[in-house]
């Protein structure tokens, strides 16, 4: 509307200009210069007008620009805001799911730091699992495999988030699969919790209940259970004989639920059974090495005259060999000694057969520190 008026001014400035020049014209050349003048004055209104007409539409042209500007830095701002309220969102969402990952149980292995020095790997079928104890009843803290380098490899987390009323830390040997929810029987180490840290041992009333520093025996090279003579050498049996009498060989303490005793020959580097056993003073369960010319005493022992493992050759000579008393989960299926050898002694150089050795301590059992973080 406002250029519509502009216009119309200027039409009637042009009109008024040609109305001039045309009297000057009929006046005559005398009077040119006047018009010419009278012209100029009457044209500088008009430039003057147009020139602000342009100043004018610059001004607006610049306003609008900066409208422009002005809506953009506030649209810009408005994302930023927007984008900053998804991020924080976001991040609270992430917050809500560590927090209810957290509750579920996940991660638990992180809740309990452990440390072990000298547990060792078990059968492909069963798992270690730690408990901690709070108010008398045990809560897992997750179970797991000790790999050949001695590194641990977790299997589940922990099904209680909340331990720090525990008083104790208990590790149990359990089945891979099928698993009983409860702790299984075979208790391996132990510790009370002081300030949140549990030093394990075997001697904890919660595993095997003894540091076994009070056990010792004996162990005879004989093959009773063969008629020839020039085997005696290659069997060895866990007794003492007084007066031409066999004797119990062992004194060892009653082991709790879940455990046995397991006697074992290092022949060449390899360990060979000789059977498993509760009662010093029994025989073990095991004889599949033995010969069949008699019967052997009934105590642990065993001859090595037949049925060979693949490797070594029976008869033998035992001399030189390892003879080891361990400790086994009742449940088992390792073919190698279980990391508690309670007693060990090698067999001199020389031994005759049916004369006493002394077994001694073995190698220390396994320690181990649980932390609560």
């Amino acid at each position: 509307m406002f250029s519509s008026k502009k216009e119309n001014s200027r039409t009637k400035m042009a009109a008024l200009l040609l109305s001039t020049a045309l009297v000057a014209a009929a006046c005559g050349s005398d009077t040119s210069a006047s018009v010419d003048a009278a012209a100029a004055d009457a044209a500088a209104p008009v430039e003057e007008a147009m020139e602000d007409d342009a100043m004018e539409d610059e001004a607006m042209e610049d306003d609008a620009m900066e409208d422009d500007a002005m809506e953009d830095e506030a649209m810009a701002d408005d994302g930023a805001m927007e984008d900053d309220a998804m991020e924080d969102e976001a991040m609270a969402d992430d917050d809500a799911m560590e927090d209810d990952a957290m509750e579920d149980g996940e991660g638990a292995p992180q809740q309990v730091s452990l440390e072990f020095d000298g547990l060792e790997p078990l059968g492909e079928d069963f798992v270690y699992e730690g408990w901690v104890i709070v108010d008398g009843n045990p809560y897992s803290t997750g179970r797991f495999t000790i790999e050949a380098d001695g590194s641990r490899l977790y299997h589940t987390g922990s099904d209680w988030d909340d331990l720090s009323a525990g008083t104790a830390y208990v590790l149990t040997i359990e089945p891979a699969l099928g698993d009983d929810p409860a702790p299984a029987d075979a208790h391996v180490l132990a510790g009370d919790l002081v300030d949140g840290v549990a030093q394990l041992t075997v001697g904890h009333p919660a595993a095997l209940g003894n540091d076994f520093s009070e056990a010792g025996g004996q162990f005879v090279l004989a093959t009773p259970t063969t008629t020839v003579e020039d085997d005696e050498l290659s069997g060895v049996w866990f007794i003492d004989i007084v007066d031409g009498a066999a004797t119990t060989g062992l004194d060892l303490p009653e082991l709790p639920a879940g455990w046995v005793y397991e006697g074992w020959a290092v022949i060449d580097g390899q360990p060979v059974s000789t059977g498993r056993f509760v009662d010093p003073a029994a025989a073990d369960d095991f004889n599949g090495f033995s010969g069949t010319d008699a019967t052997g005493p009934n105590y642990p022992g065993e001859d090595f005259v037949q049925n060979a493992p693949d490797g070594l050759d029976f008869p033998t000579d035992l001399t030189g060999s390892t003879i080891v008393i361990s400790i086994e989960p009742e449940d088992d299926d390792s073919p190698a000694p279980f990391a508690f050898k309670p007693l060990a002694a090698e067999v001199p150089a020389g031994t005759a057969d049916h004369v006493g050795v002394e077994l001694g301590a073995g190698p220390a059992f396994p320690t181990g520190t649980a932390t609560l973080n």
